[in-house]
C-alpha cells in the first residue's frame, strides 16, 4: 500500500496529534519520506475546499476539521455526546466501569473487537478518561465522575455484583489467554 494512504489511515484514527517519527516507525518508512508524503497530503487536503484539513504544529500532525464546517460538525458533536449508547458502547462502558483502570488492549482483549471508536466516542461523552500510565507505558480507561454521578453510585464499588464481576474467573481466563498470545509473538518476533 502507498506511504500517503498508510499515513492518512493512521491520522484518521488517531485521536491525538502524531510526530513524524512515530509516522515513520508505525508505516516503517524513514522520516524522510514521510516528511515528503505528509507535506503532499496537507497539500491535497488544505488546498482543497474539503471538510478536513491537515494541520502541523510542534513536530506534529493531526487531521481537523475546516473551520467552515464548524456549525455542522457542532451539530452532530452534540447529538453524539447527549445521544444514546450504542450496545457496544455499553459493553465497552460496562467493561471500564467494573474492571477499570483498563487498557485498551485488555479491553479488545475482553470484548474480541477494536475499542477505539467506541472509546472515542465514550471520551467526547465524558463517560470514561484516559490517564496514561508510565510504568506500563498504555493509557489506562476509567469511568468519569459524571459517570457515577448520572447512576447515582458515588463509587464502582456500589455497581451492582461489583466484587463478582470486577474479577471474574472467565474475563481473567481470557486476559490471561491474550498475554500469552502476546508473549509467544513476542518470542517469534525476537528469533
Amino acid at each position: 500500500m502507498e506511504l500517503k494512504s498508510r499515513l492518512e489511515s493512521i491520522l484518521f484514527v488517531a485521536t491525538k496529534p502524531v510526530s513524524a517519527t512515530k509516522l515513520a516507525e508505525l508505516a516503517q518508512s524513514d522520516l524522510e519520506n514521510v516528511s515528503e508524503a505528509l507535506r503532499q497530503l496537507q497539500s491535497e487536503y488544505n488546498d482543497a475546499r474539503r471538510g478536513i484539513q491537515l494541520i502541523s504544529h510542534n513536530s506534529k500532525v493531526q487531521f481537523m476539521t475546516h473551520p467552515d464546517c464548524r456549525e455542522a460538525v457542532e451539530t452532530y458533536l452534540k447529538e453524539e455526546q447527549f445521544g444514546e449508547l450504542t450496545k457496544p458502547g455499553l459493553e465497552t462502558l460496562t467493561i471500564i466501569a467494573y474492571r477499570g483502570p483498563v487498557s485498551k488492549a485488555a479491553l479488545e482483549q475482553i470484548r474480541g473487537v477494536n475499542c477505539s471508536m467506541i472509546l472515542r466516542n465514550l471520551l467526547i461523552k465524558g463517560l470514561v478518561e484516559a490517564e496514561d500510565d508510565k510504568t506500563s507505558m498504555q493509557t489506562l480507561y476509567s469511568v468519569t465522575f459524571d459517570f457515577l454521578r448520572y447512576l447515582g453510585v458515588s463509587a464502582v464499588q456500589e455497581l451492582p455484583d461489583f466484587e463478582k464481576l470486577s474479577r471474574h474467573e472467565s474475563i481473567e481466563q481470557v486476559l490471561e489467554i491474550g498475554k500469552e498470545e502476546t508473549e509467544v509473538k513476542e518470542e517469534k518476533d525476537e528469533s
